[in-house]
């Protein structure tokens, strides 16, 4: 049993690869995003997020060879946690990391961290929006209080991330839900209807939109502040699913897929 964390939308296509080698694979998300796989009988799958001693717990349970990360760029607990678990029980750890979509000469502001970024945006007396998630919004309702502009957030379609934004000062007529990637065309909306001078976002890669982000911000006129990735695990990491695949092969040998 391979286990699969997944959390980007590359974890279907990962888990339809390792399965197609003839894998079993479990399938872990901490929400229950689509997952286009079919019924495939070697995919398995559970929702909900995990602690370091419940993914213990879990790939005990299911005699789990060998874990592939695939969590989103900026879930470094989860990633932590993944890591110490397969170490603690000496099985292959391979982590799979989207290429970022962004570098320093894209003509946007980079900062270190989320209260640096809510600083920042804060200060240009603009509208802002936020794509960064619901987990990280106290800061810029902070910030965005002591400088009296307007904050505008857009997060998933979530009952948890719905309300992570309500308890953390978000006014509800300024949260927008909805499941990205978003195209040039439905972020320029959004960027139009609330008058936004600045957005602020995390470089989740070009299969998370960041380049519609960027270029609706260009036609609308308004800054972008980008929370920089944080440092990536030490070792190899990929980002491409033959060569994965070809690794998870060598780690805990072949296995012919079922015929038919």
């Amino acid at each position: 049993m391979i286990l699969l964390i997944g959390g980007t939308g590359e974890t279907a296509e990962l888990a339809s690869a390792l399965a197609g080698a003839g894998f079993d694979v479990l399938v872990s998300t901490a929400t229950e995003i689509p997952l286009a796989v079919g019924a495939h009988p070697k995919i398995t799958r559970r929702v909900g997020a995990l602690d370091r001693p419940g993914m213990l717990r879990l790939a005990t349970k299911h005699g789990v060879r060998l874990i592939v990360d695939a969590s989103h760029p900026y879930a470094t607990s989860v990633r932590a946690n993944a890591r110490r678990t397969a170490t603690q029980l000496k099985i292959p750890y391979l982590s799979w990391m989207r290429p970022p979509a962004l570098d320093n000469d894209e003509g946007v502001i980079f900062r270190e961290n989320h209260q640096l970024a809510a600083e920042t945006a804060c200060s240009f007396d603009v509208p802002v929006l936020l794509t960064i998630g619901s987990s990280k919004v106290a800061p810029y309702v902070t910030a965005a209080k002591q400088a009296g502009v307007e904050l505008v957030v857009r997060v998933l379609a979530h009952r948890d991330s719905l309300e992570a934004c309500l308890q953390a000062g978000v006014q509800e007529s300024n949260i927008i839900s909805g499941r990205g990637p978003f195209s040039v065309e439905e972020n320029l909306a959004v960027l139009r209807r609330y008058k936004i001078g600045v957005m602020v976002t995390k470089d989740s890669g070009a299969a998370g939109g960041v380049p519609a982000k960027i270029e609706a911000a260009r036609l609308h006129g308004c800054r972008v502040v980008v929370v920089q990735r944080p440092k990536g695990p030490d070792g190899q990491t990929f980002s491409d699913v033959s060569e994965l695949v070809a690794e998870v092969v060598g780690a805990i040998g072949h296995e012919k897929p079922p015929k038919g």
